[in-house]
């Protein structure tokens, strides 16, 4: 098993900028694809981008290409969102998963494992 810890959520003004981190203990980090993904209020949870177990694939929704990058640090075993261009309609509880067997994956039901979330609020 992991244990996901998200932190670096914040308020921010369109066209800003904020870094999430998910810290992970447990089971070893570099055993798992890892992923973002973002919920609003009475909505379903949404993919953003995920990361290949070595970090060197990955793949983004469509929504952040180009303004979002994903990064891992296996030695310190931290998933990273860098998140640039913020834009109103990125305002979300954003949530870090980990997928345990098979390649990386955009689907909720692909991940087995949960961070509680960080909420992300961008203003005009």
């Amino acid at each position: 098993q992991v244990q996901l810890v998200e932190s670096g959520g914040g308020s921010v003004q369109a066209g800003g900028s904020l870094r999430l981190s998910c810290a992970a203990s447990g089971r070893t980090f570099s055993s798992y694809v890892m992923g973002w993904f973002r919920q609003l209020p009475g909505k379903e949870r949404e993919f953003v981008v995920c990361i290949s177990r070595s970090g060197g694939t990955t793949r983004y929704a469509d929504s952040v290409k180009g303004r979002f990058t994903i990064s891992r640090d296996n030695a310190k075993n931290t998933v990273y969102l860098q998140m640039n261009s913020l834009k109103l309609e990125d305002t979300a509880v954003y949530y870090c998963a980990a997928r345990d067997l098979g390649w990386i994956s955009s689907e909720v039901k692909g991940y087995d494992y949960w961070g509680q979330g960080t909420q992300v609020t961008v203003s005009s």
